[in-house]
């Protein structure tokens, strides 16, 4: 099938360069030509393990194609997906100018029977707004019909979502729009359960699905707290909890809160969403205030080993807001860093691969180096904020000599052994341990 798709971010590229995957011909439009040229050339504007690879195989395939003319991308295709941005507002709904542009876009150059499918995470009856767009600006009599195809692509995994996806929900009005959208997934349909609700129950599917998660990791680090004031662990208490299969133990793992471009801004726009359709989402909101707090309870195991932070130096291991992401939005480390510098704390950091992006956010005192080693030299604690897989196997002996005495760790990530490294010689410090 012939597919386009309408912004190159991490939905658009990841989704666009998947379905090229399952066979169809994809166009991915962006109106920016400097991520154009760049993909064009073979270029990746973002950082997600397999992409690359994944992009160059369906370019020499001729599958995938990058291009800045919406018009020539919908002569071409049966379906369009809209992929852009909806970053939130002030008051942390959702922007959805873009969405409501690249509406009128596809509206104004509509050459026949066309899908047009939101992609982007947005509030429950935006389909509905789309489809009064495109009635507005669309030519008389012209034929398409909107639905929506909510992601659910976790960042640094987002090729094996995709291509092995725990569901697709379709959200159609149709059943010319219903055949076309399964037609499209026909290739996943032996290894998944593809459900088909109504536009608004995909929607909602999306903010509910996130909203929840959030709660999840909200939970733990509430339970951890509770650990903290008693004898419990909490990776035992989770690790109870999650044997329930009416749990599960996912986004059980206590730390320094969650960040990245969903969660935070999904749940901020759940809770507007709600208080619109007349009802107060004071659940989510304690959900929202317990992650930031969990920001300031890591800064104060730093200022609870080292008594006073001024003057202290502290490395930081991780800026990402999760592993295997060069993804800075939302990410803790930039509240935790920027609290810790209020303090009098001078910085050292290092990330696999976020610290550019990083140096655009955090404040130009804060020294970047190569690796842990490089980072905990001269440092009076070792700060933990991002699980990366190298830190999870650095050499603590090399650690232990880097570091002042006494070497200290705060573990924002619980991804060592509280015991060990005590017999280690650390002073060591986790979440609800």
């Amino acid at each position: 099938m012939k597919t386009a798709i309408v912004g190159t971010g991490y939905v658009g590229l990841v989704s666009g360069t998947c379905f090229a995957e399952l066979g169809h011909e994809v166009i991915c439009v962006d109106n920016n030509e400097e991520k154009v040229k760049i993909l064009r050339e073979g270029g990746i504007p973002i950082y997600e393990p397999g992409l690359k690879e994944l992009v160059e195989k369906n370019v020499k395939a001729g599958r995938l194609s990058f291009s800045t003319d919406i018009k020539k991308a919908l002569e071409k295709s049966e379906v369009i997906f809209v992929a852009v941005n909806t970053p939130p507002l002030p008051d942390g709904s959702a922007d959805l100018c873009y969405v409501e542009a690249v509406s009128r876009e596809i509206a104004q150059n509509l050459p026949g029977y066309r899908v047009v499918v939101s992609k982007s995470t947005v509030p429950v009856e935006t389909g509905k707004w789309i489809k009064k767009t495109i009635d507005r600006y669309a030519p008389e009599g012209a034929e398409y019909d909107v639905a929506s195809n909510p992601e659910f692509l976790r960042e640094g995994k987002a090729v094996d979502d995709f291509l092995n996806p725990d569901r697709v929900v379709i959200g159609v009005e149709s059943q010319r729009a219903k055949e076309k959208m399964l037609e499209l997934y026909e290739p996943l349909k032996e290894k998944t359960e593809i459900l088909v609700t109504n536009i608004e129950s995909a929607e909602l599917i999306k903010h509910a699905s996130n909203s929840f998660l959030a709660m999840k990791i909200s939970y733990i680090n509430a339970i951890a707290n509770i650990c903290e004031r008693t004898e419990a662990d909490v990776q035992e208490v989770a690790r109870g909890m999650g044997l329930d299969e009416r749990i599960g133990n996912h986004f059980l793992q206590a730390g320094a809160g969650f960040g990245g471009s969903c969660f935070p801004k999904d749940l901020s726009a759940f809770i507007d969403i709600a208080a619109k359709l007349g009802y107060d989402f004071n659940l989510l909101r304690e959900v929202e205030k317990i992650n930031t707090d969990q920001k300031k309870h890591i800064v104060e195991k730093c200022k609870n080993t080292l008594w006073n932070l001024k003057g202290k130096k502290i490395a930081v291991l991780g800026l990402a807001f999760k592993p295997d992401t060069d993804d800075m939005r939302n990410a803790p480390a930039i509240d935790i860093i920027n609290d810790l510098l209020k303090e009098g704390a001078s910085i050292k950091a290092c990330d696999p691969q976020a610290a550019a992006n990083a140096k655009k956010i955090l404040p130009d005192s804060v020294e970047y180096c190569a690796d842990a080693y490089e980072t905990a030299q001269g440092c009076d604690l070792l700060l933990i904020v991002t699980d990366w897989e190298e830190y999870r196997n650095m050499d603590l002996g090399r650690i232990k000599k880097a570091l002042n005495d006494p070497p200290s760790i705060v573990d924002g990530r619980n991804i060592f052994d509280p015991e060990d490294m005590k017999k280690r010689g650390f002073h060591y410090t986790g979440v609800g341990r």
